[in-house]
């Protein structure tokens, strides 16, 4: 009789998995491109394999009912159930603002730079108009929820600091400006952080080194997640507000 495998060895099977796959694109793809492409391709595929179904998980753009557009995300985790619209053109996903719970910056390292590129892109998701439309029931009608805060956060396969996650990394994180804070992230091989935000304080960053980073980040992910419950009742017909009688840009 086999033995039944415990808990670490399921997930540091998953962490392996993933960190062997990122770490073959890295070595193998010369394209920059291309091998972003391909590790952005790796971190949705395991996102979608292990995020409750009520999650999509996409690289889109993001929009709102008031022609405002974010920058291109690598990923985006966003509802469907509640959500009645998402636009695919050409490939080019469009997903609107209530819809999003999360998005996630991709890239090889965890450093200042990176840290300040993930910042902007994740401020050009937040600074987007959100509509809410009170809820009807068959008792009566539930009031409308105040769009929650989207979280945002950034994943490499590895830290370029020494040690990976000391005062240096700590340091480009407390002077990311507040709408494009980072709330968690995780460098596969070097381990995996939290941060919390308070006003007037200094941010408190958990950060951890571990040789099962991946699954800590995933279950935390999802712990946060949870906390968001379901987003928000979209008013589609502010969105049918700015479509023109001839529909041309």
């Amino acid at each position: 009789m086999t033995d039944t495998p415990n808990l670490n060895q399921l997930f540091g099977g998953l962490h392996r998995q993933l960190e062997s796959e990122l770490g073959i694109a890295r070595e193998t793809i010369d394209h920059s491109g291309t091998k972003g492409t391909v590790t952005e391709d790796r971190w949705i595929e395991m996102l979608r394999k292990h995020l409750p179904e009520r999650y999509r998980v996409n690289r889109a753009f993001v929009i709102d009912s008031k022609d405002g557009a974010s920058q291109q995300q690598d990923i985006v985790i966003h509802d469907r159930q509640y959500s009645p619209f998402v636009l695919n053109l050409g490939g080019a996903l469009y997903v609107p603002a209530e819809s999003v719970y999360a998005v996630l910056e991709v890239k090889q390292n965890l450093n200042a730079g990176h840290i300040e590129y993930a910042a902007d892109k994740i401020a050009s998701v937040r600074r987007l108009h959100r509509t809410s439309l009170p809820i009807k029931h068959a008792g009566g009608e539930y009031p409308a929820k105040p769009p929650h805060y989207i979280l945002g956060g950034l994943v490499t396969l590895e830290s370029d600091w020494s040690p990976p996650l000391g005062d240096a990394f700590r340091k480009a994180l407390a002077v990311v400006p507040a709408d494009g804070r980072l709330d968690m992230g995780c460098a596969v091989r070097h381990g995996v952080f939290s941060v919390k935000y308070s006003t007037n304080e200094p941010p408190a960053i958990a950060a951890e080194q571990s040789a099962c980073s991946l699954a800590l980040f995933l279950l935390r992910f999802i712990a946060s997640l949870q906390t968001i419950a379901t987003v928000p009742c979209i008013d589609v017909l502010a969105y049918a507000a700015n479509i023109r009688s001839d529909c041309n840009g």
